[in-house]
Formats: C-alpha cells, structure tokens, sequence
C-alpha cells in the first residue's frame, strides 16, 4: 500500500506540513545533529541561548556539511573555512573579509519546539503557520509519565501509516505484549470516520483477556473491556488504546480507573525508502517502575512492526507496481491513504478542495 512512485518532477513527499523533526532533549544548547528529511540534508541546531534552528547542511562557500561545524553563540560555524551562519541562513562572518556578500546564506527551514517535539515545515517557509502545529499535552502533564524513542525505518512513510491504521495485526506481530486473541480481533467490528483534517478509526473488545502488558501494568485479575482508538493527521497519529475491568465504565466515559496507554507516533520521511519513526507512550499509572515497563514492552513491540515493515519493504522494491489486496480490516487504512491522496491531488493544484 506504498505511496505509488511519482511522475517526473513531482514530488512523491507532502510538503507544506508540519513534522516532526526530532525531539527537544536531543539538542542541549550548542548541540548541533544531522538529519535527512524528504531526501534534503539538514543540520537541526541549538543556540547557547537556547533557541533551536534548521539549515540546509551545506556551506555556501565549499559545501562542506556544516553538521560537521559547531555552535558559537547564536550561530553555527563551518568547520572548513570559518564561515558562520544565524538561524534565519545568512551568513554573518567570514574570518579576514568584512563584506558579506548578499548570496551568501544557506536555506533556513521552519524549526518550532512545542510539547517537547521538535516541528520543522518542509515547504514554502512563507506558509509556515506555527499555529497551526498539533497539540500534544500529554508530555505535559503530570497526571501522565510518557518516554520516547526515534527508529530509523529502512521502508516508506506510508508503509508505517498502514501498520498503525490498522491494529487488527497485534495478536499475531504481538502476542507476547499487547496482543490477544486473534479471533477477538478479527471479530471486532472497526468504524472508521473521515475528520476534517483526518481519519478516526475505533474499535471495542468487551469482555477480553488482558494482554501480557496490561496484567503487567494493571494488575487485571479477570476480563476487561479494551478499546483501540486511533487519529491520524498529516504527519502523526495519535493511539489511545487501554482496557477497564468489565463493566465498569469503560465505554461510558470513565477510564480513569484503568490502564490508558497513549501513543504518539510522528511519521517523517527521510527517503522514498527510508523514514524517521518518532515515537513517545504515556501512561496514566505513574506509580514505582510501570512507565518504565510500559514503554519497554513498547519498545518491543515497534521493533517486531519495524522488522515487518522492512520486510516489506524489500519485497514492495522488487515489484514496485504489483497491486496488492485490501481485506475489510483495511477501513481504516484505506480511508487514510484516500484522504492523502487528496492532499497531493490538492498539491499538485488538481484539488484545491482538499487542503
């Protein structure tokens, strides 16, 4: 269900959206990394004032990587010759010359730090709204202990889209976390909802077996009542998935006294082939070592995904344009790369009804 390959100059990237480029605690101030997004190569920085930043990694002069270079102050200095670039690209000193020349900048890409991630708009910089950036408050709040991850995806975006869209794999990738019964799964009914800037796809399983994780986490003794909830916007999908002891509420409004896991999930294109995989798990029961246990039995079970989805991917490869089937746990799949099919027809100015 890959992304099919783009005609001749057009892009096969969504581009003016907002995504997530990495996460805050990466850049200490000074700190400075490398990092490749829809095939440009980017150096994402912190200023000793604490101000984060995006260039093209690229010095104007000898293109050297200035990823290579180091942070002096509110600039960031290109290891060969000593040229030093401000956040906005320009160049604003070149050691034994006092004329700067107005050609010589490097691209500056949005950069915005919000809820602990880091946001960065690939596009025109002029549309860039910081606005319009999703919220996460989930990391922070208190009443939630989360951790995070970054995996380096050796498949395409959309594969990852399509193994979050639809959940109805875990028992099978899964069971020795947060899987379950097969049957149970197959048999859940899934809705899935077109939103104004997305797709919500729901599903219910009363009266279930816990999963491993969850009697790990929770303590469930008996039967529960799970659900799976999932959001996806451009370029991120939002998880909700827990379980409650049966009939307690679950599915009248009131979790709170059971296990909610929340996952974020920033989706970001390194390659055709290849895609940065931000990820972070909170969970409302924050007492002793569970957070932890949570987000390790995570960890494995996105690693088991990943494994797949690399699989996958060298197949898809070897025959780029073999059609493949949808079965009707695809809904939710589906309606996503529908909706994403209408933001490259608006991209392209074929849609404008879609953007």
């Amino acid at each position: 269900m890959t992304q099919p390959p783009a005609s001749a100059g057009e892009s096969s990237f969504l581009t003016d959206i907002w995504y997530v480029a990495g996460w805050g605690h990466e850049l200490t101030p000074g700190a400075r990394t490398a990092r490749t997004i829809m095939d440009q190569p980017l150096v994402l920085f912190r200023t000793e004032a604490g101000a984060v930043a995006a260039l093209e990694d690229r010095c104007c002069h000898r293109a050297m990587p200035l990823s290579e270079g180091m942070v002096v102050g509110d600039n960031i200095r290109c290891t060969y010759h000593g040229l030093e670039f401000a956040a906005d690209g320009a160049c604003v000193r070149i050691p034994a010359q006092d004329k700067i020349p107005p050609t010589a900048r490097v691209r500056r890409y949005p950069l915005v730090e919000k809820d602990a991630l880091l946001w960065i708009w690939m596009g025109d910089a002029a549309k860039a709204d910081p606005a319009a950036i999703p919220d996460h408050p989930w990391h922070n709040d208190p009443g939630w202990a989360w951790r995070s991850a970054h995996y380096d995806v050796q498949g395409n975006w959309q594969l990852l889209v399509d193994n979050l869209m639809d959940l109805s794999h875990l028992p099978y990738i899964h069971p020795r976390t947060i899987g379950g019964d097969p049957e149970l799964h197959f048999r859940t009914p899934t809705q899935a909802t077109r939103l104004a800037d997305g797709v919500r796809v729901e599903r219910r399983m009363p009266s279930s077996v816990p999963p491993p994780t969850y009697v790990a986490a929770a303590g469930f003794a008996g039967l529960v009542d799970r659900w799976q909830e999932i959001e996806f916007h451009p370029m991120f999908i939002r998880i909700h998935t827990g379980a409650c002891n049966v009939g307690t509420g679950a599915y009248d409004g009131d979790r709170s006294h059971g296990l909610s896991m929340l996952g974020f999930h920033g989706i970001t294109p390194e390659t055709e082939g290849t895609t940065h995989y931000f990820w972070s798990m909170a969970t409302n029961i924050t007492q002793g070592d569970i957070p932890d246990l949570v987000f390790e039995q995570t960890a494995r079970t996105f690693k088991e995904d990943q494994i797949v989805l690399e699989m996958q991917q060298r197949r898809i490869a070897r025959e780029p344009g073999r059609p493949m089937l949808d079965i009707a746990s695809d809904v939710g799949g589906r309606q996503t790369r529908q909706f994403i099919q209408r933001l490259f027809r608006a991209q392209r100015g074929e849609d404008t009804a879609a953007a």
